[in-house]
């Protein structure tokens, strides 16, 4: 990695941090360090799970309770069980958390306020745009791809959002049962595997491989959700099933896919994916690709 780089990386953390005021903790001026005032921000108008603020946040559970415990002793949020699973916790705001959160929203104004008066129209735009595209980069860098049973929730979401995307996109719409079929079974070791592609612990993507011995790979299920797209990530999903497959000792791998997919043939084909005969009697496909992978 170069070096340069890293010490640019780490100058602009530095920069972040003391221009936002995160080292004080007494952030915005309040009496409470940033880690506090975010879990706030973040818990909302209509409460939310803890473990989805600790997943949205990054934070592990001891870290997480220390700060909500802190919330609850200023008497900001209580903590309560849901009654339809009593193994989920909700944290919700009291009326002064309510008041507290107003506050600090009206606070971080004045603060953006601040950083973006001294400067002239075209320094703030500039700004602006490098803060939008950081926060563009930053995301693509934090998202994580692992492998997954087909069989948990995030896996099934994934699968349904496909489905409906397919189903928009298809002429004529898409029928599940139309298509070739694909049993779980087929995407758990050793037969294959599923990659999940989160962002901030939540699933923005899927894609799949499927072993045949003695034959090709094929790729499966590949799909990424709208609000990730743009980040790079359906380059990194593909690239991960790769280097996958090539730790699998598969030599080639294939693919079929639709005409109306045209993202994902222009991807295809940048990253090496070269169009041959139809292979199998996939009903929805029109186009069919093929790689062949150096295999260490």
């Amino acid at each position: 990695m170069n070096t340069l780089a890293i010490q640019q990386i780490r100058r602009f953390n530095r920069t972040v941090a003391e221009g936002i005021g995160a080292l004080d903790d007494r952030f915005l001026g309040r009496d409470r360090p940033l880690g506090e005032a975010r879990l706030l921000w973040e818990i909302g108008p209509d409460g939310a799970e803890i473990r989805t603020l600790r997943a949205r946040l990054g934070l592990d559970s001891g870290y997480a309770s220390r700060l909500l415990r802190s919330l609850q002793r200023q008497r900001l949020a209580r903590v309560r069980v849901d009654p339809a699973d009593r193994r989920v916790r909700r944290a919700l705001l009291t009326n002064a958390g309510l008041a507290e959160r107003a506050e600090l929203d009206r606070r971080s104004d004045d603060l953006a306020l601040r950083i973006l008066e001294p400067l002239n129209e075209r320094q703030r735009e500039t700004l602006v745009a490098a803060m939008t595209e950081v926060e563009r980069l930053l995301q693509a860098s934090m998202m994580r791809f692992a492998v997954e049973d087909p069989g948990t929730p995030d896996a099934r979401w994934c699968f349904e959002q496909y489905f409906a995307e397919l189903e928009k996109r298809f002429d004529g719409g898409f029928d599940p049962a139309r298509s070739n079929p694909l049993d779980a079974r087929e995407l758990r070791p050793p037969n294959g595997v599923l990659l999940i592609a989160r962002l901030r612990e939540m699933p923005i993507g899927c894609g799949a491989l499927q072993f045949h011995q003695d034959a090709p790979a094929v790729l499966k299920r590949m799909w990424i959700a709208p609000s990730a797209r743009g980040l790079g990530a359906g380059r990194r999903m593909l690239q991960e099933l790769e280097q996958y497959a090539r730790e699998a000792g598969v030599a080639v791998l294939r693919l079929d896919t639709n005409r109306n997919l045209t993202e994902a043939i222009a991807l295809y084909r940048r990253l090496g994916y070269v169009e041959i005969d139809n292979f199998n009697n996939e009903p929805y496909a029109h186009y069919w690709f093929e790689k062949r992978l150096a295999v260490k």
